[in-house]
């Protein structure tokens, strides 16, 4: 599944309150361990990550203290006590055998030595596979019995609608879309290599005028450099989201459509700028271009609670509304709420 998939199916889990132990599989660097923090934050549970191939089975089990002739186990202070919240057991199959036992039990009878996970906790867990070329142990099949498995794949659509509304660099944003290949392509050979978790740390290093490549890897930070020299100042990106933008015309280039587009999306701070980038692309650009930008700005203005702003603009609209109408490919998806 998708990450955007993933987030959804862990929502209703909470939303229903299905505690079922659930397994995350997928490569590494693709957002396994957020998307679980987002959805703890979203429903205001708690959440306690622990890194099982960091522990030792004492660590889990705790410690066995003698009292009146018999050992008990004192539990770790950092297993939850009361209230409610997820325990997510992360890197569960790269821990030893000793310790994914241990784990077992607490899985399966959510108990181990004396301690108990209360009521209101979910157990979840998360993993790579072999093929990522992770150090991981087989899982035994008494314990893979006992999971929901949930395997989240790269997908570029995810991590734009969280690049946008978390504000990464819009070149990272715009390269991405014209090579998405370069989402996620592991490099067993490197340190360093393209992933969304990555590509976020490089932004972060390109906001600030340093290279990409140290997150990235030399070989996507070749592109992106390319991508980077395009000529962007031609296009008054200003005008046509104060509406005045009927002399501009979309470019030829491929990469300038790209880094145009994404501009607007994230230059379109209200529903008024949204509306005029909106129209003019209608009638300057092909439907396909309309649909990018649809997806993205009515994804950032429903986060802020304009989108039903926008909406009655367009309304107000004859000619985008004639637009919306005969191109069906745009009715039929996002711009069907308008």
């Amino acid at each position: 599944m998708k990450p955007s998939e993933l987030v959804e199916y862990l929502d209703r889990l909470v939303a229903r309150n299905i505690k079922l132990s659930i397994m995350i599989w997928g490569p590494p660097g693709i957002g396994k361990s957020s998307i679980v923090a987002q959805t703890a934050r979203a429903h205001g549970l708690n959440w306690i990550d622990l890194r099982l191939s960091q522990l030792a089975p004492t660590d889990l089990r705790g410690l066995p203290v003698p009292e009146d002739g018999a050992a008990r186990w004192y539990p770790p202070e950092f297993l939850p006590r009361d209230g409610a919240g997820i325990l997510f057991l992360d890197e569960l199959n790269m821990a030893p055998p000793a310790i994914q036992g241990v784990a077992q039990q607490l899985i399966l009878d959510r108990h181990v030595g004396n301690y108990t996970v209360p009521d209101g906790w979910f157990l979840w867990a998360a993993g790579n596979r072999k093929e990522d070329h992770a150090a991981v142990f087989d899982m035994p099949s008494p314990l893979a019995n006992r999971f929901l498995h949930l395997e989240v794949v790269p997908d570029l659509e995810s991590f734009r609608t969280y690049a946008l509304m978390h504000n990464l660099h819009e070149q990272i944003i715009a390269f991405l879309a014209l090579r998405p290949t370069l989402l996620h392509q592991l490099d067993p050979h490197h340190p360093a290599w393209p992933s969304p978790r990555s590509w976020e740390m490089a932004s972060a290093l390109h906001t600030n005028g340093l290279s990409i490549a140290p997150a990235v890897g030399a070989a996507a930070t070749a592109e992106f450099e390319a991508f980077c020299t395009l000529d962007t100042t031609q296009i008054d990106l200003a005008s046509i989201l104060r509406g005045m933008g009927n002399d501009i015309v979309f470019p030829e280039d491929v990469s300038l459509r790209y880094a145009l587009v994404t501009g607007l999306v994230l230059r379109a701070h209200d529903a008024e700028a949204a509306y005029h980038a909106f129209s003019w692309l209608a009638t300057q650009a092909g439907p396909e271009w309309v649909q990018v930008y649809a997806t993205d700005v009515f994804s950032r203005l429903r986060a802020r609670g304009e989108f039903g702003a926008l909406a009655r603009r367009v309304a107000d609209d004859p000619q985008l509304q004639q637009y919306l109408h005969t191109e069906a490919q745009l009715t039929h998806g996002q711009t069907s709420d308008v």
